[in-house]
């Protein structure tokens, strides 16, 4: 027992709790933003390897980090377009569209990969974003380190929580968006587009996710592998029910599985005798269970995963 509050108590596994949940935060606000406006979208995991892989390409051919995230931004952007062009305009099966998009992501993210750099026998690396003390607020002791030694996409993906609740709830685009998903004929009736607000909104999210593989490459990592995203666009989607399609709520189920993965990673190194596949799907686990307490209460848009047809009811 006192192992596992040695574990709880230590400054380094709450560090490593904001780091693990960072590409989590950005890829649920992304899933957020686009069902708030009715569409799913599974073509995340696709879309954050894709980040994932142009955010490490851009650095490694001679751009800065930051150039490297707008790139990744940009190509999430590129296929929410394509994702919602099938799946708006078209009426195509979200689902469908969702994990096709996944596939051809993922897979052109790997061949783009083995095009620039074919002889590499292992990932080649690059220098990534460095952790930034806070002058005086790195100091305080235990919520210092834990807060505010993080490297700078963290802060970023904290303030679009911030943002985006403050838009989704006290602006009138706001409102549309979350008109968008419940009653797009009324919007309608208002003279928005409900089209091309969801195309918009798509391409917003998608470079949300886009970002969010990026992180991973830029900053948790110095370099890229196929594998990578290893099922987090699939727990993105589950934490998006989680929070209720609350941006709050989604900080909250981010670091929850955030705190399932880092408390797992300490718990192999002190309990022996154990296969560590155990340990792996633990934090799965747990997060299912979450879900199903939490997702009895959730209240769906009511218009997600409908196509809108101007006229018809």
């Amino acid at each position: 027992m006192s192992v596992l509050f040695d574990i709880l108590g230590s400054v380094g596994m709450w560090e490593a709790v904001l780091r693990i949940a960072t590409p989590l935060i950005l890829g649920t606000l992304g899933v957020l933003l686009c069902e708030r406006v009715g569409v799913l979208n599974l073509g995340i995991e696709g879309i954050m390897a894709f980040g994932a892989m142009i955010g490490w390409l851009t650095v490694y051919s001679g751009g800065d980090l930051w150039t490297g995230m707008l790139a990744a931004a940009l190509g999430g952007a590129a296929f929410g377009f394509l994702h919602a062009l099938l799946t708006v305009p078209l009426g195509l099966s979200q689902h469908v569209t969702g994990l096709g998009i996944t596939l051809f992501a993922s897979s052109f993210a790997y061949y783009v990969f083995r095009l620039s750099v074919p002889t590499a026998s292992s990932p080649p690396t690059i220098d990534p974003f460095q952790p930034l003390s806070v002058p005086v607020l790195s100091d305080i002791p235990f919520l210092g380190p834990v807060l505010f030694n993080q490297t700078a996409p963290t802060y970023l993906a904290l303030a679009f929580v911030v943002l985006i609740a403050w838009g989704l709830y006290r602006t009138p685009l706001g409102l549309a968006v979350r008109m968008a998903g419940e009653n797009p004929h009324a919007l309608d009736a208002q003279g928005i587009d409900p089209i091309w607000l969801r195309i918009g909104t798509i391409m917003a999210g998608s470079a949300l996710m886009g970002m969010g593989g990026a992180f991973l490459t830029l900053s948790a990592f110095n370099s890229f592998f196929p594998t990578m995203i290893q099922g987090r666009g699939w727990i993105c989607v589950a934490l998006v029910v989680f929070a209720s399609w609350r941006p709050g709520r989604a900080l909250l189920g981010a670091l929850l599985f955030a705190l399932f993965d880092a408390f797992q990673l300490r718990l192999q190194t002190v309990v022996d005798g154990v296969p560590y596949q155990l340990f792996l799907m633990m934090p799965y686990v747990l997060s299912i269970v979450a879900l199903i307490i939490m997702a009895r209460r959730a209240r769906v848009p009511q218009a997600l995963m409908q196509p809108y047809r101007r006229g018809e009811r």
